[in-house]
């Protein structure tokens, strides 16, 4: 069965054999520490036949071993024991279980291999299943597939599974699935096949060198949106020697998805899991079905309006204005429009580089929606729209940017984190951070005057579906309205232009011409 995201079918570079006949190219990669008993077993059960659907090479990495194991794999590959050809490598120092990977895997990279397949030395895992488990790599359906000791009931138990840790995978596996929002039956086995070409477009070699790599690396494909599916394998326990803490290892686990979740939800950063690959703009989304700057300027823009929206991303908001209101929207951005969305006017243009040339005198409303904390210089871009609105001071301009003051940020600062990340408060695009204080001064300094403040709470509805989302919400809702300057994830605020003294000149002599011309 098929888990987790879609992305594009991807192709797969295939070798040629001396006759001709096209053959993707295998690696299969055994990690082996301390294995010198098992090793020659595991070497000889792979499956001859696999000769005739791919071009195979043995992999051995003997992670320091002290009890023979590099030599009895030597002895093997010296012998040509095998019905492919086999190398056998050993580490000068122990790289741990996932550092192994990471070496196997860059060999893999380098030599131009389709797929790798993992094996354990201490035969834990059959290599007769080999065959089975590279039908979605090779068919192209799936980017990785696990072998899972969990999908056949009551398989695991019955092959020695030690019952405590039977428990404790499931456990394990059903958080992991509900911080991850996929359904895996397991998620450890350590039997997996890769796609090389998926392999190479995520940053494993960040990933930690103990044994909760396996974790990691799935949290990398499923935020690439590779595609994994599962294939049942048999569990076996045998006289091995567990090498595994499992309460370290627990908790490792834990730590992992729970980061990768909150990384999701903009609190954390991490660059191992930053491998999704996303269009420019694509996390702007419009949110009007719970209170957010987009709905709230939604409401607060009146019908007919002349709109400048800075900085209208896929100018989603601006066309809803349109057809909602009626309004006639200019729009200004760094990326070029979506097709498909039509705007009376629009400015591909930098705001880093000032305003573009626009009739300031044909607007009532402008729109900085999430705009000033990506500006270099947020002083001289508020001084210059002062400038080309201070003939018109009854123009609103509503602005929304960030709380720094956001309670996670602090409890986060308090705890020793200030992680910039891909979206939230911390987005790493942002230049500069604001409180309420702050940017009623930014404006106030620059010429505008304060109509309205208001919090907006976190979008927990798009982060956290359920009931689950709707009653943070609601709890967010409740305590901003006690304390906004620490429950405000956002700050929407309105201004207007202070009238110009030269403006104001005009005015006092506009007025008493017509006093003179009553008397």
């Amino acid at each position: 069965m098929t888990i987790g995201q879609q992305r594009p079918g991807s192709t797969i570079e295939i070798a040629s054999d001396s006759a001709g006949q096209t053959q993707p190219r295998l690696l299969i990669f055994i990690v082996a520490y301390q294995a010198a008993i098992t090793i020659k077993n595991v070497l000889s059960r792979i499956p001859p036949s696999l000769a005739d659907d791919y071009e195979i090479k043995v992999l051995v990495i003997d992670d320091a071993s002290t009890d023979g194991t590099f030599e009895y794999g030597q002895e093997m590959q010296s012998a040509k024991a095998l019905p492919f050809p086999l190398t056998v490598l050993i580490n000068p120092v122990n790289l741990g279980y996932g550092g192994n990977q990471k070496v196997g895997y860059h060999y893999a990279q380098k030599m131009g291999f389709d797929f790798v397949a993992l094996l354990h030395g201490d035969g834990q895992y059959a290599p007769e299943c080999l065959p089975d488990l590279l039908i979605p790599l090779r068919d192209d359906t799936a980017d990785a597939c696990f072998g899972s000791r969990m999908m056949s009931s009551g398989g695991a138990l019955k092959g020695g599974m030690p019952l405590y840790k039977f428990i404790g995978n499931k456990v394990l596996s059903l958080f992991e699935n509900k911080m991850l929002r996929v359904n895996f039956t397991e998620f450890h086995s350590g039997y997996r096949i890769y796609s090389v070409a998926a392999l190479s477009k995520v940053p494993f070699e960040f990933n930690t060198n103990d044994f909760h790599f396996d974790t990691e690396i799935i949290v990398q494909f499923l935020n690439a949106g590779f595609r994994i599916v599962e294939r049942p394998i048999p569990t076996y326990y045998g006289d091995e020697i567990c090498r595994v803490n499992g309460l370290k290892y627990a908790w490792n686990v834990t730590r992992a998805v729970t980061k990768a979740r909150l990384q999701e939800l903009g609190v954390f950063y991490d660059r191992r899991f930053d491998c999704a690959q996303s269009a420019t703009n694509a996390h702007y989304q419009l949110k009007l079905d719970f209170p957010s700057p987009h709905s709230v300027a939604l409401d607060a823009v009146p019908p007919n309006s002349r709109v400048l929206d800075l900085g209208c991303a896929g100018g989603y908001l601006a066309a809803t204005l349109k057809t909602r209101k009626n309004c006639k929207v200019v729009g200004v951005d760094v990326c070029p429009l979506p097709a498909g969305v039509a705007l009376d006017a629009f400015h591909q243009h930098d705001l880093n580089r000032g305003l573009p040339a626009i009739d300031m005198m044909a607007i009532d409303v402008v729109l900085m929606l999430d705009v000033i904390e990506h500006l270099n210089h947020p002083e001289a871009f508020v001084q210059q729209l002062y400038e080309a609105l201070k003939f018109t001071p009854d123009v609103k301009v509503f602005i929304s940017t960030g709380n720094i003051g956001f309670f996670v940020t602090r409890i986060m600062l308090l705890l020793g984190q200030f992680n910039y990340g891909k979206r939230g408060i911390l987005d790493m695009t942002h230049t500069r951070l604001f409180t309420f204080a702050t940017l009623r001064r930014l404006f106030e300094q620059n010429g505008f005057r304060l109509i309205e403040s208001r919090g907006v709470p976190a979008p927990f509805p798009l982060a956290i579906k359920g009931g689950l989302g709707r009653f943070l919400f609601r709890a967010n809702l409740f305590l901003l309205g006690l304390w906004r300057s620490l429950f405000s994830y956002q700050i929407f605020v309105v201004v207007k232009p202070n009238p110009s003294l030269e403006y104001l000149l005009e005015n006092a002599e506009r007025q008493a011409a017509i006093r003179r011309a009553d008397i």
